[in-house]
């Protein structure tokens, strides 16, 4: 077998620094940074006061990448995260003032509080890299990540995501209520720090993330395993309570993270196994359900699940000769 030491141990070393600050969120914070590995963006939803947005900063900043956080609220217009044009008095002309879009990594803070008008301006940053602004396109900086909280509680005063917007997002990740004893070191660790500021230094630069996700891209793929993948977004398109299932784009980010984490784990070939772990995040915010299906109480998380449970596993991969 042979090994790749280098992207899984640059990948230990930053999530060893953000356990620094995080605490209790170890599955997750690997997932979103084997996201960002691959190229992808991340959603984080779930309840406020669990660290999300800490763990995004922590990220960030063990990342080496520029960071810029847009709190997200009604009133916000589209220009106020692309940029606009501004008249210039010294020359008479109208320059473009780039928006806070224009960094390594953005973190656009409670997302659903946002009008969809303003969330669509994102749709092009995320998809193409670059953001048109009075017909004239500016191209953003790489590498270029998203990663967005949303608060799926609360109802009033905030935008559904549209399906087109949330198909951007390689992944939608669940932090989850932290377990008595790592709330507990939450609690410690602030007291230890005596002040509410955290810090991550940075482990690499902008520079070595990309050589990173270029290594990743040479992760070997069997074709059994793409066609896995497959299979399993396309069993979502079929699966009962299921108005529309994961589109290909779907299946390409299983095959993607799913090489990020193999070099994480440092292996340079991916395992069913890898597919199997992701899967949820992956597609379940995909899935458009059926009227029934909320009626009678079920996920999206749950179809995926189940169809995991079903779609028949390929022979053991192993690494390429």
């Amino acid at each position: 077998m042979t090994e790749n030491p280098t992207i899984a141990d640059t990948g230990a070393r930053i999530l060893a620094a953000v356990r620094t600050v995080v605490v209790g969120m170890d599955d997750t914070v690997e997932i979103a940074l084997a996201t960002i590995l691959a190229g992808g963006h991340v959603l984080f939803e779930d309840v406020p006061g669990l660290g999300k947005t800490l763990a995004a900063r922590s990220l960030a900043s063990a990342l080496g990448l520029d960071f810029r956080r847009l709190q997200c609220t009604p009133d916000m217009l589209p220009g106020d995260v692309t940029g606009s044009y501004v008249y210039a008095p010294d020359s008479g002309d109208f320059v473009f003032r780039p928006g806070p879009i224009f960094t390594g990594l953005l973190l656009a803070d409670e997302i659903n509080r946002t009008t969809p008008k303003t969330q669509s301006a994102m749709l092009e940053a995320m998809a193409e890299r670059q953001v048109t602004v009075e017909g004239n396109s500016f191209p953003l900086p790489a590498p270029f990540h998203v990663i967005a909280t949303s608060n799926p509680i609360e109802y009033e005063g905030t935008y559904a995501l549209p399906e087109a917007q949330l198909d951007r997002f390689m992944v939608r990740l669940s932090v989850g209520y932290p377990e008595a004893a790592g709330e507990t070191q939450i609690l410690l660790n602030r007291m230890a720090r005596q002040q509410e500021a955290t810090h991550v230094a940075a482990v690499i630069d902008d520079a070595r993330l990309v050589e990173v996700q270029q290594a990743v891209e040479a992760i070997h793929v069997h074709p059994d395993i793409a066609r896995y993948c497959v299979d399993v977004a396309a069993a979502t398109r079929h699966a009962q309570n299921v108005a529309v299932g994961a589109s290909p784009r779907g299946s390409l980010g299983l095959l993607l993270l799913g090489r990020a984490l193999a070099a994480l784990d440092g292996r340079e070939y991916v395992r069913p196994d890898d597919i199997k772990r992701i899967a949820v995040p992956v597609l379940a915010h995909r899935l458009t359900l059926t009227p029934q299906a909320w009626a009678q109480g079920v996920s999206a998380e749950q179809i995926v699940a189940n169809v995991v449970g079903q779609v028949p596993v390929p022979p053991t991969v192993g690494a390429p000769v």
